[in-house]
């Protein structure tokens, strides 16, 4: 039996072990005899409490030391950060450590537990209610907006039966009276014909006549009319019409059809918490009153179409031969590249991984270089590529014309998967112009609209994520004296809208209002790009140059 123990159980002084306890010291939380009692109220260091052991307060649940089993852990070390017995504390592997009281910290830790549970109970849990109802609520929606759109596919397939069997029936009526005035053409002749053919019976019954009476007087007076019916009346040809069935255009009958926008799957960072951390917006860049060229880069092109930044101070061009060319500001050539058909490219766009694409208006193609390799990624049928530009999603995103030069289109690709196709606005008028000069130069803003510079339509013609129009800029309403051809197109990251008209630069907001121009002395601008820290990059068509401008 452990000598603190007798028989009956009696509790001794946690300090001299020997006596029975009858006080209880509230701050140090330890039992005291009456000597050690009087011993400890004399230690002024600290405002000791200590009550009749009967009438102290209720005690927390310690845990037993685990390396003496009779003791409790009611002290707590600094150091180790653990609850310790008092035998631990003064002459085990704590000795010497900082030793507080554990009710202390019991009393600080318990505070916080209590302001968790509250912001629990009162903050958190409810949000999270809400999020799931809101959710519950999307989900329960989701059966009425899917049911709607599969309405709206129904409505418009019974639209395009309609319209088919008016014209299987126009079709068919023209049949029928073609039929009608063929038959009718066929009835004159037979008339005709029939009617000679009357005419030849009765010359051949009075001519057996004559031959029988031997009547001198008829056979005298007899004319032949022989030679009048050797030449048979005229026949009537009629070539029957034939239907010249169309092959069926899949692509164009699917566009007429409508698309779908594609499915959006977004994970918003919670804003619910106040400390949550948020995604920033971009710090705010004004408009300097005098932008100004910091760098000029030689391409050495006799002509400068497009620009593409890999990096603030490396950019890729093309001009009007069959090279692509990396640069950097001082014009020196780090890399060249030629296309694979041999033929010109018609635009290049930097990936997000720092790779490289072109379109190819010779073979239909769009390309991707990889550690100077090149890989065809997608080839068009119908369909000849034109600009190309990379989205915040890692998506391409190129403008192109049909074959016959009557229809131009954006199309949106994950690789060398077709997502989206955009061509028609909301009345099924086309989006963009057509025709040979097609130079629609393209970007994607920061709030994911898609900007194209439609130089035959002179317009912005500015698109949602989802194919919406949502505006046309035509240049500014007080400029009358200039027209407005745009051309190249980009954008920054406070979603200017930057376009070149081949005199200056326009600056719009997100939104299409005019902001200002840049000149800066620009000779014949027309493909633009901005890097990571908006430096506008312009090259110059006839210069063949490029400019690097500060404008924010």
């Amino acid at each position: 039996m452990h000598p603190r123990r007798s028989a009956q159980e009696v509790l001794l002084c946690d300090l001299c072990e020997t006596v029975p306890l009858q006080s209880h010291c509230e701050l140090c939380n330890i039992n005291l005899c009456v000597n050690c009692a009087v011993k400890h109220l004399s230690d002024s260091s600290k405002r000791h409490k200590v009550v009749p052991f009967l009438h102290r307060k209720s005690t927390p649940n310690y845990h037993k030391c685990p390396d003496h089993a009779d003791k409790q852990c009611k002290h707590y070390c600094e150091k180790c950060g653990i609850p310790v017995c008092s035998t631990c504390a003064l002459f085990g592997k704590h000795k010497g450590h900082e030793i507080s009281d554990i009710l202390e910290k019991l009393s600080a830790k318990t505070e916080s537990l209590q302001k968790d549970l509250e912001e629990l109970e009162k903050r958190m849990y409810p949000r999270y209610e809400k999020m799931a109802s809101d959710v519950e609520t999307e989900k329960a929606e989701l059966e009425r907006k899917y049911g709607k759109l599969t309405t709206d596919a129904d409505e418009q397939g019974e639209i395009l039966h309609r319209e088919i069997t008016a014209i299987v029936n126009r079709r068919k009526s023209a049949i029928a009276e073609m039929k009608t005035k063929h038959l009718d053409a066929l009835h004159k002749n037979t008339e005709e014909i029939t009617q000679k053919m009357a005419e030849l019976k009765q010359i051949m019954s009075d001519l057996k006549s004559m031959l029988k009476s031997n009547d001198v007087s008829l056979t005298s007076t007899y004319k032949s009319r022989n030679s009048e019916f050797r030449t048979l009346p005229p026949k009537v040809r009629v070539t029957a019409p034939s239907l010249s069935p169309q092959k069926i255009n899949k692509d164009q009958l699917n566009e007429m059809f409508g698309s779908l926008s594609p499915l959006s799957i977004n994970t918003e960072h919670g804003d619910t918490m106040k400390s949550a951390e948020a995604v920033s917006s971009p710090p705010v860049k004004p408009l300097l009153d005098e932008p100004r060229v910091t760098a000029t880069i030689d391409t050495g092109y006799h002509r400068l179409c497009s620009v593409s930044c890999l990096s603030e101070d490396q950019v890729w061009t093309r001009g009007e031969n069959k090279t692509m060319k990396l640069l950097n500001l001082q014009s020196k050539l780090l890399t060249s590249i030629q296309t694979k058909s041999g033929g010109l490219p018609w635009d290049i766009a930097v990936t997000r991984d720092g790779d490289l694409v072109y379109t190819d208006y010779i073979d239909n193609t769009i390309n991707l270089i990889k550690n100077k390799q090149i890989q065809t990624l997608i080839t068009l049928q119908g369909w000849r590529p034109r600009y190309v530009c990379c989205t915040a999603g890692n998506d391409l995103l190129v403008t192109m014309i049909s074959d016959d030069l009557k229809q131009s289109k954006v199309v949106r690709y994950s690789g060398s998967t077709e997502k989206q196709s955009i061509q028609f606005d909301g009345q099924g008028r086309p989006l963009y112009s057509s025709g040979d000069y097609n130079y629609k130069y393209l970007s994607e803003n920061k709030n994911l609209d898609i900007c194209v510079a439609d130089n035959t339509a002179s317009a912005v013609v500015v698109v949602n994520q989802s194919g919406k129009l949502r505006f046309r800029y035509t240049g500014h309403p007080s400029n009358t004296k200039q027209s407005f051809s745009p051309v190249g197109i980009t954008t920054d990251s406070q979603s200017h809208i930057l376009t070149a008209d081949y005199h200056r630069i326009h600056i719009l907001d997100q939104d299409g209002q005019f902001l200002r121009y840049i000149h800066c002395d620009l000779y014949d601008p027309v493909g633009l790009c901005v890097d990571i820290r908006d430096n506008l990059f312009v090259a110059e068509h006839y210069t063949a140059e490029v400019k690097k401008i500060q404008y924010l």
